[in-house]
């Protein structure tokens, strides 16, 4: 008799591809407008001064600085203060 033993193997086999999410830029580096200094799943981090957040949660930066990131409250801030050096 023929019997297929391994065919429930491939069933459960698949896999999502990664968000790459995360911190990109980190506190005490330098952000120019644009960059992107947050990827997140909802809002872990809140946009300070010089910073926005996209309809993804993606925090980036309105202005050139050094990113800043502060706790107030409870609540993670992300701001890019700008930097006296030309």
């Amino acid at each position: 008799m023929a019997h297929v033993k391994a065919g429930g193997t491939a069933k459960g086999n698949k896999d999502s591809v990664s968000k790459r999410l995360g911190v990109k830029i980190y506190g005490g580096q330098r952000a120019i407008a644009g960059n992107v200094i947050v990827r997140q799943k909802g809002s872990k981090f809140y946009p300070g001064t010089g910073v926005d957040m996209g309809k993804d949660f993606t925090i980036f930066a309105t202005a050139a600085g050094v990113v800043a990131f502060i706790t107030k409250r409870g609540k993670r801030y992300v701001s890019v203060l700008p930097s006296n050096e030309k």
